[in-house]
């Protein structure tokens, strides 16, 4: 098995602030996460376009997350990084465990649906992924969303000591399904509808799915390596 490649904390740079430049960037980052948050209107969006929901909804996000970032209370937009040294028991601030909560739920039912979609649609040859996200989407996101106010979540727990290590799960996560999710949707554009195509869909998702993990795994992704702890760094 090939070694997984380590970053060394001391030999970071250590930023005393945030440039302004880097919190505007992590600002659309948050916008995304909390607009897709309402699932089945998410899944609609795709279906059928943009409408007068969406756009009420994206105005709230956008009102709501400029507020939370001009006070420095969205992961990556704070004036100075909350994580200095990855030993220190720090407490973890709410808003980020809100915000990586959120994304967790995200990333976790969105995937879990699609694959069931897909999965049901190559053995019965009908289509029933819009129930599904209607009548499953809270449900799945909701476990999510207690396991995070429990802290049982990477990044979400009471404290930031294991953030060097934790950061690889969430971000390995995110990269897996920020490749997949778009292959699936121009799949479903261009490919016709058959069980012979849903089952090509749902092999092509879980690989992509599978082969991106793996690389995160291996750290061979951006900020998936481990961050050996006992030395300075900084997170976002």
């Amino acid at each position: 098995m090939p070694a997984i490649p380590v970053e060394y904390a001391s030999r970071r740079k250590i930023r005393e602030r945030n440039k302004l430049y880097y919190r505007f960037n992590h600002w659309p980052i948050w916008i995304f996460v909390f607009f897709i948050a309402p699932g089945p209107l998410t899944f609609e969006l795709f279906e059928r376009g943009f409408d007068w929901r969406m756009a009420s909804w994206l105005a709230v996000v956008l009102v709501g997350t400029a507020i939370a970032g001009l006070r420095g209370r969205l992961p990556g937009v704070e004036p100075k990084p909350y994580i200095i040294r990855f030993t220190e028991d720090r407490p973890n601030p709410l808003y980020r465990r809100i915000c990586y909560t959120l994304a967790w739920s995200e990333v976790v039912t969105f995937a879990v649906l699609n694959i069931a979609g897909l999965a049901v649609a190559a053995a019965t040859g009908r289509w029933h992924l819009k129930e599904m996200y209607r009548w499953g989407y809270f449900p799945i996101a909701g476990m999510l969303w207690g396991l995070g106010a429990l802290g049982k979540l990477p990044r979400v727990k009471a404290s930031t000591q294991g953030e060097g290590h934790e950061r690889r799960y969430f971000y390995g996560s995110v990269w897996a399904v920020c490749f997949a999710q778009p292959v699936l949707w121009l799949m479903w554009k261009v490919l016709p509808r058959s069980r012979g195509s849903d089952a090509i869909k749902l092999a092509v998702f879980v690989g992509i799915l599978a082969f991106v993990g793996n690389l995160a795994r291996l750290g061979r992704l951006p900020r998936t390596r481990p961050i050996v702890p006992g030395e300075v760094a900084v997170s976002d």
